[in-house]
């Protein structure tokens, strides 16, 4: 009895062992899990869906074969409460970074604004963008930096909406090319929209160079003539007495 139940005890540690071996080797050769889907695929590079407001979506999509720096847009606009879907393309230059929805002039029409990066060295960033009105869209003509608005820029802008106006901040650099170094500025811009019109104010008070001299304040010294006039006039009030006193001496 004893030599039968050792042999059972051998014989279920052997099929136990079998069973983790095999276990084992399934997991070595398991296959790895499939790679996730993109959200888009070619000739389409970029794609984001803004929902302005119930039943009313828009699509964002750049698209393109065989260039990197060039290729389209495309906005559609999709109505599901009148089942009403248009379309609005355009050329674009560089690549989408991403796209914003606001209602500045607060008139109940949005606006779409494409942002997209640049490769050319005088503006880095590109804004494209369109006003909705009854589905149809309306190109709007972003403004380009001006020229004390440019001094200093090298690129790297952060785009958001604030409290309903688009805000537009980049670091200040000073120097050119390669020898350009960050001065630890930043300029602030706010952008707003007044008969389909761009308003631009500049918010932050910055310096393209922050190593520059400072004005020094002019002070300005009080002048003490009047009382020197005063002086002199007294001076001359008791030479005369003198004068007449020495004249009474002689008379007498």
């Amino acid at each position: 009895m004893r030599k039968n139940y050792w042999i059972a005890c051998i014989g279920m540690l052997a099929v136990a062992g079998l069973l983790s071996c095999s276990q084992s080797a399934q997991q070595a050769v398991a296959p790895p899990p499939p790679p996730a889907k993109p959200d888009h695929v070619a000739p389409f590079r970029y794609h984001k869906l803004l929902e302005v407001s119930p039943g009313q979506e828009y699509d964002i999509l750049s698209w393109g074969r065989g260039s990197a720096t060039t290729g389209s847009f495309l906005i559609l606009h999709s109505d599901s409460a009148a089942k009403k879907f248009t379309t609005t393309s355009g050329d674009l230059s560089g690549s989408i970074v991403d796209v914003y929805n606001s209602d500045m002039d607060l008139d109940g029409n949005p606006e779409i604004l494409i942002q997209a990066r640049g490769t050319d060295s005088t503006n880095y960033a590109t804004i494209y963008a369109f006003e909705f009105t009854g589905g149809k869209a309306d190109k709007l003509n972003f403004p380009k930096l001006s020229t004390s608005q440019q001094k200093g820029y090298r690129g790297e802008d952060n785009f958001y909406i604030k409290e309903g106006k688009l805000i537009r901040e980049f670091p200040i650099f000073s120097g050119k090319g390669k020898d350009a170094r960050g001065t630890g500025a930043k300029r602030i811009l706010e952008y707003g929209l007044r008969d389909n019109a761009f308003t631009v104010k500049q918010l932050s008070k910055d310096s393209a160079d922050k190593s520059q001299p400072r004005a020094q304040p002019v002070t300005v010294k009080k002048t003490t003539e009047p009382a020197k006039a005063t002086t002199k006039k007294h001076t001359v009030e008791k030479k005369h007495k003198k004068k007449k006193h020495h004249r009474n001496s002689d008379d007498n």
